[in-house]
């Protein structure tokens, strides 16, 4: 099995999650959460990027990159999910402010015989075309091995790990209220639009009882009552990065991450 596959350009899905970083490249700020925000990805969930995250690792040296896709999964559904294998899934990396990408963390997914799966990571690396369309940037992948494994290269200074598979969706959001105060966001179609109650824009919830959260919600604000977490029994399908700040960084400490999916 050959792992590059893509020998023409593809065109990546558009930018669904990004962040910057700053400091001595500690996590800034979000510019927001997706969870199938458009008919396309609803109908190709695995395409979907969730959240991108990146924040210091346990050795404030290094940094950890965090990109999710595909949620929800039920969890009877954890088992069988898997990373789309005709998909390119990348982070890009921008360290000189100018909004477009210098350096690149690539990935592809091969489908293993009995259900298996194997991943393969490219880079960091520069990429050989930036924007929407992309190439594989080199012909060897740096880390290869099966999903739902912390696969690991180099050392010390070198020292990457990988991990991609399913983990605990870490997004939070009361869905159903969302949807009732702001109701022209509730999809017309899909599964997102059988979801809670009719919409009404006054809507909030009942107060906790007692003062204490009712079973999965959290109190956030006693007056409007509680929230439910409605992701809180999905999962999503993960990829984690740890890697040495060096590794990203450009002349300074500031750089732009963001994640794209091709096909």
């Amino acid at each position: 099995m050959q792992i590059p596959r893509f020998p023409r350009a593809r065109l990546a899905v558009p930018l669904l999650a990004a962040l910057g970083v700053g400091g001595a490249l500690a996590a800034r700020a979000a510019m927001g959460s997706d969870h199938q925000d458009t008919p396309e990805v609803e109908l190709s969930p695995r395409l979907d990027i969730n959240d991108v995250y990146a924040f210091p690792a346990a050795d404030e040296s290094r940094i950890v990159l965090v990109v999710t896709t595909q949620s929800p999964i039920t969890p009877a559904g954890t088992a069988a999910a898997r990373f789309d294998p005709n998909a390119l899934y990348q982070i890009k990396i921008d360290n000189t402010g100018d909004a477009v990408e210098d350096l690149v963390l690539q990935l592809q997914f091969d489908d293993l015989a009995g259900g298996g799966q194997r991943v393969a990571l490219f880079g960091p690396v520069a990429p050989t075309s930036t924007g929407q369309f992309n190439r594989v940037a080199k012909a060897t992948p740096d880390l290869l091995g099966n999903i739902n494994t912390v696969l690991t290269s180099g050392a010390g200074a070198t020292l990457v790990q990988l991990f991609a598979g399913p983990r605990d969706d870490p997004f939070y959001i009361d869905l159903d209220q969302f949807f009732r105060i702001v109701p022209d966001r509730r999809p017309s179609r899909g599964p997102l639009s059988q979801i809670g109650p009719a919409p009404e824009a006054s809507a909030f919830r009942v107060k906790c009882t007692g003062g204490v959260p009712n079973p999965g919600q959290a109190q956030f604000d006693p007056a409007h009552g509680c929230a439910g977490d409605f992701v809180r029994t999905f999962n999503s399908m993960a990829i984690v990065i740890e890697l040495p700040e060096a590794m990203i960084k450009g002349a300074g400490n500031n750089v732009g991450i963001w994640a794209t999916v091709s096909r």
